[in-house]
């Protein structure tokens, strides 16, 4: 069987492909090939270099230019995308070419507190600005709208009245922590490679 490559796309400090990293270290079939950020200055670079994983940085002008994107991910034989805290909307033809073989983590429980700008403590601000007495992350596939791609998994934690943001924050990294490998690791092995 032929090895899987996973690209990592994030956009900050990288502690979710950090884990994805660790927890595919070893792999008998599954390997992360690459991290993509839009950012120079993105933590997630040092996590890359730690970690001897190649890494592009891309613009939004890069990730919209068709030819230039496919050969990046051929050229590092991308089979699967994670999104992991990645920042930029994915262009069209990337949601086509990886249809259902890119996922993206969110900070909440979809469909509430998705969509634009929500990302971050802005998510987590906007869960106690509403007075929810629960929030998690999902786990979705990916499609030409910020957090609208199908459900695949919810965790959930709840919201204590003496939570701020960061709080918050920290109880939803856990279950990302947790749950964005295993899951990962069971959709690259069930999905049907051509």
């Amino acid at each position: 069987m032929k090895k899987r490559k996973i690209a990592i796309f994030a956009s900050g400090n990288g502690t979710n492909a950090a884990q994805l990293i660790k927890h595919f270290k070893n792999h008998p079939h599954v390997q992360i090939s690459l991290i993509v950020s839009n950012s120079s200055k993105a933590g997630v670079l040092k996590v890359a270099k730690d970690n001897n994983v190649p890494f592009s940085v891309v613009n939004k002008s890069l990730l919209a230019n068709n030819g230039y994107m496919t050969a990046l991910l051929n050229l590092y034989d991308v089979d699967f995308i994670v999104l992991a805290g990645f920042l930029l909307l994915m262009p069209p033809f990337l949601v086509k070419l990886f249809d259902q073989k890119m996922i993206n983590i969110h900070p909440a429980l979809l469909p509430k507190h998705g969509g634009k700008g929500m990302f971050g403590n802005n998510v987590h601000q906007a869960v106690i600005n509403d007075g929810d007495t629960e929030s998690g992350m999902t786990i979705h596939y990916v499609n030409e709208m910020y957090d609208r791609g199908k459900i695949i998994f919810q965790a959930k934690c709840k919201v204590e009245r003496k939570d701020n943001a960061d709080k918050l924050a920290k109880k939803i990294q856990e279950l990302e922590h947790k749950y964005l490998p295993e899951w990962t690791e069971k959709l690259v092995m069930q999905t049907r490679f051509m």
